[in-house]
């Protein structure tokens, strides 16, 4: 490993130590380190660099000569890194300075030993699905950053009543969900915004995408499991003249005669994983799984 990419979030520094720690390995090491523009202002500003770092500050300042991406923060610092990445192949590791994560799996404790074991080679890289997203007439917000990695939403805009979401797969009619919005997620957004729906929970490595229905007035909608080689139409039927689609936390507004139309993203995301880590481990630690409570006291 010879040159990385360092990102996180441009609002405030929750991890000055874990920060510190990061730089000082990959500087022992003769790697060279880049830091997203905005995120290394907020370094110096806090006076936590203790020498200059070259920067970055768009997807036309990286290329394919960068082993590696560390983030710092939480998922949602990951999901704004993909939109440096891109189509790069670029890896991202995560560094977990926030709270409950996913794919920000590094606990801040163990960051010696996990870039211990990559530095050596020890670790496996996980290729994770991404969804694009066309619309007609287009929608300018997304004329360069048509793809999610979690999710795409849709959901209702300026009022208190339902949506409805006709949905069909491979041209074929599927349903129309009356609900408060649809979420269309791939394997890693299940364990996001469509599991705070009831959504299943998928292996990041199976072929497949999740619909799940918010807030249904029907409550025979449930969640549907389907092939990630399927194309996804969708049109909004609503009281308002707008409705929302989110892809990952970008939002924009859009008109409610607007068609959208979801598919399978041409490029992935590589995920690194340490042998120190694993998705089930995961699972375990933040949803706590096999934890016996029955002994536990609520105060």
């Amino acid at each position: 490993m010879k040159k990385v990419a360092v990102y996180g979030q441009s609002y405030s520094i929750s991890a000055e130590k874990e920060i510190q720690i990061l730089l000082g390995i990959l500087e022992a090491h003769n790697i060279v380190c880049f830091i997203e523009e905005k995120f290394n202002n907020l370094l110096i500003d806090g006076a936590i660099l203790k020498k200059k770092y070259p920067t970055f500050s768009h997807f036309n300042d990286l290329d394919s000569t960068f082993d590696l991406m560390f983030t710092l923060g939480g998922d949602g610092t990951i999901l704004r890194a993909v939109t440096y990445i891109r189509d790069l192949g670029i890896p991202i590791l995560g560094i977990n300075t926030g709270r409950l994560g996913f794919l920000a799996t590094i606990n801040k404790k163990a960051i010696h030993q996990s870039v211990a074991l990559i530095l050596k080679g020890d670790y496996t890289v996980q290729e994770r699905t991404l969804l694009s997203v066309k619309t007609i007439p287009e929608v300018p917000a997304f004329s360069e950053l048509n793809f999610a990695l979690n999710e795409v939403t849709i959901s209702r805009k300026n009022t208190t009543s339902m949506i409805g979401v006709k949905t069909n797969l491979n041209h074929e009619y599927l349903t129309n969900y009356w609900a408060d919005g649809l979420i269309i997620a791939t394997p890693t957004g299940s364990t996001g915004y469509s599991l705070s729906c009831n959504g299943p929970v998928i292996s990041p490595d199976s072929k497949n995408l999740v619909i799940t229905p918010i807030a249904p007035h029907n409550l025979t909608a449930r969640s549907m499991v389907i092939s990630d080689e399927t194309s996804i139409q969708l049109e909004v039927d609503s009281r308002e003249k707008d409705f929302l689609i989110s892809l990952d936390s970008r939002m924009t507004s859009v008109a409610k005669n607007t068609q959208v139309f979801i598919a399978k993203a041409p490029f992935t995301i590589k995920s690194i994983i340490p042998s120190n880590q694993s998705f089930l481990e995961t699972l375990r630690s933040k949803l706590l799984w096999g934890e016996d409570t029955r002994n536990e006291t609520n105060l």
